[in-house]
């Protein structure tokens, strides 16, 4: 199916990016790794994806998250969150939060269960994002704002709950080209007038090492996201006492470099088309891969938490009471009804986003076994 023409103002954004792009190869012997590539593709200030001013989320934009789905989604995830501040106290510190749309659901809930935290911090290294975010809940929550802090990094002590929804998967990644008597990096280079792939031996130890460690067939191409581990580390020297809930889409290492999956996880998201041409429009499209939670789980292991769960997204939800927040809606009343239960089948049902999303948490100085993980817990399949 043939992808959507952009305007013509689109392309020169993204003809600005890609000048951009060709820059940097220029100044780096020609080739750029691949996660680089993706890291200006999305990141470039204000010229990549998340940077640039196009919509992203939502039936406007290329993609829809569960935020934007249902309210459900946000409602059910609080209680796992109130949960976490009841026990350790603090704050809430929401990685990477989209539209404001899980921050505005989150708050309301938070307050009706009578556990409002002091302060909702948001990590957004997207000045646009943060806009938009700030637009969203002025708008829908406009009673909560004071109480929202934008954050450029990471605070040096955290104690309470941090939460992220499909943050890793939009981390740069490594492509590796797993040969018979040699390993490769596939990385980028500009030949006539294009992007295309081009690959060279791997310079960099941890690289290498996680590449090493993995046992795959000969000819295998995949992804290792080194950004995602590092990532976790931070957020685990950060938090003193409290929980980290991750959720994402993605498998245990196990079925992650399955034989079969033989030419990766990367996805481009645009304009709601899914495909795999990552050089399209650059800072117009969505560049993402599935998220190895094995490797998030050692991460944060190494960091000095614990793993307290690991389960998908629809027993998640289940656990954290989704069905009975439903049940709220008379199923009489089938104006509001039907569209909240058609909502939470896309959540919740294995041909959506029930079985492919999961849930992961990590707690530090924390015992308590999490409500989202009574039942139904993975934690095997890491």
């Amino acid at each position: 199916m043939p992808l959507p023409t952009p305007s013509p103002e689109a392309l020169a954004h993204s003809t600005a990016l890609v000048h951009h792009i060709t820059d940097v190869i220029h100044q780096t012997d020609g080739w750029i790794s691949f996660a680089r590539y993706m890291e200006l593709a999305l990141y470039a200030p204000g010229q990549g994806y998340y940077s640039g001013g196009s919509a992203k989320f939502g039936a406007a934009g290329d993609f829809v998250t569960a935020p934007e789905i249902s309210p459900l989604f946000g409602r059910s995830l609080a209680r796992q969150v109130a949960q976490v501040l009841q026990t350790c106290g603090g704050d809430v510190l929401e990685a990477g939060a989209g539209s404001g749309r899980l921050a505005c659901d989150l708050l309301q809930e938070l307050a009706a269960l009578d556990c409002i935290p002091e302060y909702y911090y948001i990590l957004e290294v997207s000045a646009d994002l943060r806009e938009r975010q700030r637009t969203t809940i002025l708008q829908q929550a406009p009673q909560m704002l004071e109480r929202v802090c934008w954050l450029d990094a990471l605070p040096e002590a955290f104690t309470g709950c941090m939460v992220g929804n499909e943050v890793l998967d939009a981390m740069p990644v490594h492509l590796l080209h797993w040969m018979p008597d040699a390993l490769f990096e596939r990385g980028v280079a500009w030949v006539d007038d294009a992007f295309t792939w081009r690959e060279q031996a791997i310079i960099d130890g941890r690289l290498q090492g996680a590449a090493h460690a993995l046992d795959v067939p000969a000819g295998y191409v995949s992804e290792i996201n080194l950004a995602a581990g590092a990532f976790i580390k931070s957020l685990a020297q950060c938090l003193q006492r409290g929980a980290l809930v991750l959720i994402d889409y993605g498998f245990g290492e196990r079925e992650y470099y399955h034989p079969q999956r033989n030419r990766g996880t990367l996805m481009c998201h645009y304009r709601h088309h899914a495909h795999d041409d990552p050089f399209y429009y650059p800072g117009l499209q969505d560049i993402t891969a599935h998220v190895d939670f094995t490797a998030i789980a050692v991460a944060g292991i190494e960091a000095g938490m614990r793993l307290a769960g690991y389960t998908s997204q629809a027993q998640f939800l289940i656990n954290c009471g989704i069905t009975g927040l439903l049940a709220r809606t008379p199923a009489s009343d089938a104006g509001a009804y039907l569209p909240q239960a058609s909502a939470l089948q896309k959540l919740m049902s294995p041909a959506e986003m029930g079985e492919l999303f999961k849930v992961i948490a990590l707690c530090k100085d924390m015992d308590t076994t999490l409500l989202g993980f009574v039942q139904g817990d993975q934690q095997r399949k890491l």
